[in-house]
């Protein structure tokens, strides 16, 4: 009894969310199909935006380059952020060596 409950609460939700109403608009457009589509799947696809096989093919390759090219970006900038904390590092040992100069060539004076 339980189990049938669940079915209905969820039929309701698709009816009153409006998918039943989209998925019946698409199945009567490919039921309307003078030539029916080679791929029916692909049809529906196309009909509720999503994308086609050699179009999903295509996004996931350019996500891979777009991953690499992040990894190659992220990397550089750890390494100019890495950099950066070198010379600031190195930026207070010059300037305390400099005012030591400084403080020396006076003395000679």
């Amino acid at each position: 009894m339980e189990k049938e409950a669940k079915k209905e609460a969820f039929r309701k939700y698709l009816e009153s969310s409006g998918v039943l109403d989209v998925l019946t608009k698409v199945l009567v457009a490919l039921y309307e199909q003078n030539d029916k589509p080679s791929s029916a799947v692909e049809f529906i696809q196309q009909k509720l935006g999503g994308s086609t096989a050699p179009e999903y093919e295509k996004l996931q390759a350019e996500i891979s380059d777009l991953q690499i090219k992040y990894n190659e970006l992220l990397a550089a900038h750890q390494e100019t952020c890495r950099e950066l904390e070198e010379f600031r590092n190195s930026q207070p040992v010059a300037a305390s060596m400099e005012t030591t100069n400084r403080e020396t060539s006076k003395d000679e004076l």
